[in-house]
């Protein structure tokens, strides 16, 4: 399991029951985990001093029981980049810190091309993978179906002092911009990709992964160009293995050009325990 020990402005603390215990700077959280299924003592004290826990409700969704005063929005860093957070209707604050290490990775390979890498970033959510892939200097398109989320990528862009940079912003169903791309003859040295399980495009087009993920690959690896640096998968659906993301990856993506694949779990670390907490996968591709 990849995992970074190095996002200071966020803290995976301690994890039981459903539950895990979270600091994000100043703000301590507690919010459910399907994968906690384990049971000890919640000894740490900082259990009984959250700022806000997160309820499920049985008939779907849940909400948020503030216990002490939680700024509407509020900032963390890691390294260079800066993300605006605030709690969301269904547990999330904005940001998944387990792909911190994914950001340091592309930064890495962008940096190290010592080239133009033109980047295509597909459900781009709140910007984490873009604004990484700014800051190494790459040109990026962001792609993603809720104008919402598109606008907060934005404001983390600003935040990030990368605003300014090379950059398209698109709020567009990810498949038909895909399509779009492949009649317009476009094509990209690096592609990124975060799509969820279940979702809707602006127009209501129902996103199911199971059901769409094959189409996506098989038209998505068309717009790989002829000297492309990486291809990147994320999957948080338990339903799909790593062995076949990776397989589907290299039948549908990648083909015969050369270079690593590999699909391993990424992971945050829990300070009060001896282990990590998995958070889904990511299958990447390299060029040699």
């Amino acid at each position: 399991m990849r995992t970074t020990a190095e996002f200071n402005d966020y803290e995976l603390i301690d994890a039981t029951d459903g539950e895990k215990l979270e600091r994000w700077k100043d703000i301590i959280l507690v919010r459910p985990d399907p994968q906690i299924i384990w049971h000890h003592e919640k000894t740490n004290p900082l259990w009984h001093r959250a700022h806000a826990v997160y309820h499920r409700s049985a008939s779907g969704g849940g909400y948020w029981e503030t216990l002490k005063k939680v700024p509407e929005v509020w900032s963390v860093q890691f390294h260079d980049l800066t993300f605006r957070l605030k709690p969301m209707s269904f547990k999330h604050t904005g940001l998944f810190p387990e792909q911190a290490v994914n950001w340091q990775l592309s930064e890495q390979l962008i940096k190290e091309a010592n080239r133009p890498i033109k980047l295509l970033n597909l459900f781009a959510y709140t910007g984490g993978a873009t604004i990484a892939a700014l800051h190494a200097g790459a040109n990026v398109t962001h792609v993603d179906a809720s104008k919402g989320m598109v606008q907060w990528a934005k404001e983390n862009a600003q935040a990030s002092g990368v605003a300014d940079r090379p950059v398209r912003w698109l709020v567009e169903d990810c498949l038909k911009f895909v399509r779009r791309e492949i009649r317009r003859g476009n094509q990209y040295d690096a592609i990124v990709m975060d799509p969820p399980s279940y979702g809707r495009g602006p127009g209501g087009e129902v996103w199911k992964l199971e059901q769409h993920i094959a189409e996506l690959l098989s038209e998505t690896g068309k717009l790989l160009s002829d000297h492309a640096l990486f291809f990147m998968l994320n999957s948080y659906t338990g339903g799909l293995s790593p062995t076949i993301l990776n397989y589907m990856t290299k039948t549908l993506v990648i083909g015969e050009r050369k270079g690593t694949l590999s699909t391993d779990e990424i992971g945050v670390n829990i300070t009060d325990l001896d282990l990590s907490l998995p958070c889904g996968n990511t299958t990447l591709w390299v060029a040699d």
